[in-house]
């Protein structure tokens, strides 16, 4: 299985775990959770992998509305993962390069 097949997969999957948990209104609290937790556990380079998958698929049109907007989420959660990411990395930037400045005064 190839990286993208493997992102492919991972993108299903969770579209699908959240029609399970839409669809039904007997679903139990624990079959209900974020179907998009996993993503706070991906690292910066497999969320952007995956966003840029969705935003693939997306744009390719072949989606069923449900299946847009499932994948829409999981994007949303990816974008905002990844802001997250970067937003922590240039707080570290900043606050080496400002700790350097006051070393020169």
């Amino acid at each position: 299985m190839t990286t993208d097949d493997s992102e492919s997969a991972t993108i299903d999957q969770a579209a699908a775990a959240t029609a399970s948990d839409s669809g039904d209104a007997k679903t139990s609290t624990t079959a209900s959770a974020d179907p998009n937790a996993d993503v706070a556990d991906l690292g910066y380079e497999q969320a952007r992998d995956q966003l840029a998958a969705i935003v693939a698929r997306l744009e390719g049109g072949s989606a069923t509305l449900e299946d847009s907007m499932r994948l829409w989420e999981r994007g949303e959660a990816l974008a905002a993962h990844c802001q997250r990411w970067l937003d922590g990395a240039q707080r570290r930037i900043e606050s080496m390069t400002s700790s350097g400045d006051t070393s020169d005064s």
